[in-house]
């Protein structure tokens, strides 16, 4: 894979330089931001916030309203469920020696988020069970979206976890304003990772203004407003699976003209 490989044509276990990570990483979080937001308005949840729907749901079960601590249990479920199926995904194209797992997985994300705006309506009239669906199918689809960055950058990025990229900026903030006042020979300086700093800065500002766009998005166009996201995930996925398809076809062109160039030589 090039220095210059589009965010496009990331490949399972390939060398994914800096800017390809932050790509992804920008786009990613982009989409989760518009997702979480925007449905708040759609379902009046928050999809992607499992630490507060763990400790929403140790409230209501101290508090005795255990329908309420049932219903979050199945979010969390859901979200558990969703991150479970993308890493499937993943695992079993890198056992048929495909490169564009993670495509794969984006491309099925899309088509639920496809789902999801054009029943989201009529879903939502639906009770589930202790939840509505559309509240379960969006946070298995959150699931699914956090595991392909988590799974790609090799657990370096998040696309929905918020909590963990305001805490590295805070620790990458005190590297920089930390004074080495001594040196020491067996001592390292501190040392901040601008990159870093920058990559988990920009995550955060993505995740901000696709929260701003999905908030501004559902409320004028309602359920509406996830097709352009699940296309604009749609063609994230479609570059690297294509690149798989086109792997394989030309792979059995060769075979093929290896097989016929084998009996002609055989042949009397």
């Amino acid at each position: 894979m090039t220095r210059h490989a589009h965010i496009t044509r990331l490949l399972d276990r390939g060398r994914f330089n800096d800017r390809v990570l932050r790509q992804l990483g920008w786009a990613m979080a982009f989409i989760a931001g518009a997702i979480n937001a925007g449905g708040f308005l759609a379902v009046h949840r928050y999809t992607s916030h499992v630490s507060g729907v763990v400790s929403g749901m140790a409230d209501a079960w101290a508090t005795g309203e255990i329908r309420l601590a049932l219903s979050l249990l199945v979010m969390l479920c859901c979200f558990v469920v969703g991150a479970m199926h993308s890493t499937w995904l993943i695992l079993w194209a890198r056992r048929q020696r495909l490169r564009g797992g993670y495509g794969v997985s984006m491309m099925e994300e899309a088509l639920l988020l496809l789902v999801f705006g054009l029943l989201g309506a009529g879903l939502s009239l639906h009770k589930g069970l202790f939840t509505p669906p559309t509240v379960m199918l969006l946070c298995f689809i959150m699931g699914m979206h956090n595991t392909i960055v988590t799974k790609l950058s090799g657990g370096l990025l998040r696309s929905t976890h918020m909590t963990g990229i305001a805490t590295d900026l805070g620790i990458e903030l005190a590297k920089m304003s930390y004074y080495n006042r001594e040196r020491h020979s067996r001592v390292a300086a501190v040392r901040a990772n601008g990159k870093k700093f920058r990559v988990y800065a920009l995550i955060l500002l993505a995740f901000f203004v696709g929260g701003v766009v999905g908030a501004l998005g559902f409320k004028h166009l309602g359920f509406g407003f996830t097709l352009p996201l699940a296309l604009f995930l749609f063609l994230l996925g479609l570059r690297p699976a294509w690149y798989d398809v086109r792997l394989r076809w030309r792979w059995w062109r060769g075979r093929r003209a290896s097989r016929r160039a084998r009996h002609r030589q055989l042949a009397p």
